[in-house]
């Protein structure tokens, strides 16, 4: 194989997130303790210079290379420059956190930036060996992160059920990747896309492997019957790990339905579309039905991700250009949201207290209201009330189920979107109508995280008065 440089060019986002990582691993051996805020400005810059190349490199047709293992598309321009985005909100809410705790150390930015890296190398496979091989990246990054608070007997505890369950979930891909290898002679996303048209249903092996398939993206997006570790995970991480959780790995296993699903077995919609529509309604359901049980607001949040998973999986199923295109929208949007949800998690928490209770969040509005403004316009938008964008994307996404007759689909969504907004407002409602807690201190908050939160709230009220802009660019990956 004849190695070219120029392969190296589409690659610069993952390259300079690489060389971010390795920097941070080697200055921290030599830095003092009341130094280690070097670690943070050192990922900042890092995650900032890969999203400038990842503008620089993108655009253009799309470009296979590294022998057909990856692909440099529009999709994966976009996928790109959502994970970078939310990962750099992510890294700036959790170093008060860390500092406040005496975990501003190294090892958290490593692990951070490795489970980046292998997001982006998921969203550039172009063959399941490749998309295996970034999932295993991230997945054991979060393993790692999830554990982090040594001290924590429930952050272990959380670990280890991700790690079992994770590996169940890998495993099970896995299975079902060698079984359409076995069938198709390919792992190749083009060759296996032309074997499968020509095949069809006939072969059986190649049936097995799409439901095994079909399990392993339920099991990473978190989708019911493979929820049941999203909300122990999402309560014993320490919350800047349930923020990183919470946010960009849903991008990613977007984008690893989107690779599988529609570049490698699209042929094999109606069988997979089945499937899609049971995982959709029982997630729709279970998610919004507990999620108005639940006092600890972190697992509240996790089944609401539950109930959002149903929503992508909508579009998904539909099969239509326009279908993907709303699926892509929501996912990105998400992400956003949840990372404003459990930023302010972040910020109302201090050393020696963790806002884990919705209680927690009771009179915000009286102990620092621009940021109560910020987390109503959070919930809002998850609760999907307009102008925010989280309105826009499940007219998009319902709409686009609509469109393949698939109506009484359209109707259980609303009907369990209503349910939903019970226990999005019930925050709000503590945020602006109950007294903040006797005693409770004034918010411990910076500068550099005030300006963040401000553009992550403001972006969805933004993005749902003008959505043109990034839905247009969900349609062109699809174009």
């Amino acid at each position: 194989m004849h190695f070219d440089t120029a392969n190296l060019l589409p690659i610069l986002p993952e390259i300079a997130i690489l060389i971010t990582a390795c920097l941070v691993l080697l200055l921290d051996l030599y830095l003092s303790e009341r130094n280690k805020g070097l670690n943070h400005i050192l990922t900042i810059a890092g995650l900032t210079i890969a999203i400038a190349l990842t503008g620089a490199v993108g655009g253009g047709e799309a470009q296979v290379f590294f022998d057909g293992n990856l692909v440099r598309d529009a999709l994966a321009d976009l996928l790109k420059g959502a994970i970078l985005v939310v990962s750099l909100l992510a890294f700036v809410y959790a170093r008060p956190w860390l500092a406040d705790r005496g975990m501003l150390v190294g090892e958290f930015y490593v692990l951070g930036l490795f489970a980046v890296l292998g997001m982006l190398i998921m969203v550039s496979a172009n063959s399941f060996l490749l998309l295996y091989l970034g999932l295993e990246l991230q997945a054991l990054s979060l393993y790692a992160l999830v554990a982090f608070d040594r001290d924590s007997r429930k952050g272990a505890e959380a670990a280890m059920k991700y790690f079992v369950l994770g590996a169940l979930g890998s495993g099970m891909l896995l299975y079902g990747i060698s079984m359409i290898y076995g069938a198709t002679g390919s792992i190749e996303f083009g060759p296996v896309a032309q074997a499968v048209a020509e095949q069809g249903m006939s072969n059986k092996v190649l049936v097995f492997g799409i439901v095994f398939l079909v399990i392993g993206i339920g099991f990473k997006f978190g989708a019911v019957p493979f929820h049941m570790w999203v909300p122990d995970i999402y309560e014993g991480a320490p919350t800047p790990v349930a923020l990183i959780l919470g946010s960009a790995p849903k991008i990613a296993a977007f984008a690893l339905a989107i690779r599988m699903l529609v570049d490698g077995l699209e042929a094999l919609h109606p069988d997979w579309q089945d499937m899609l529509v049971i995982l959709a309604v029982l997630s729709m359901g279970l998610g919004n039905l507990v999620a108005i049980a639940q006092s600890n607001i972190k697992r509240m949040l996790a089944y609401s991700t539950i109930s959002h998973v149903g929503f992508i999986f909508l579009g998904l199923l539909a099969g239509s250009e326009q279908g993907y295109a709303s699926a892509m929208f929501y996912a990105i949007v998400y992400a956003l949201m949840s990372t404003g949800a459990f930023g302010i998690l972040l910020i109302l928490s201090r050393a020696g207290f963790d806002a884990e209770r919705i209680e927690d969040l009771k009179g915000l509005n009286d102990r620092d209201s621009w940021y109560a403004a910020m987390m109503a316009l959070v919930m809002f938008s998850m609760a999907g009330v307009p102008p925010t964008v989280g309105f826009m994307a499940k007219l998009l996404v319902l709409e686009s189920v609509v469109r393949v007759d698939m109506v009484w689909l359209a109707l259980v969504a609303v009907f369990f979107s209503i349910i939903g907004a019970f226990y999005y407002l019930r925050v709000v409602k503590f945020i602006y109508f109950d007294r903040p807690a006797e005693g409770a201190p004034a918010l411990v908050t910076t500068g550099g995280v005030r300006v963040a939160m401000s553009i992550n709230g403001l972006s969805l009220l933004a993005l749902g008065l003008f959505p043109a802009a990034l839905l247009s660019l969900c349609q062109t990956a699809f174009a």
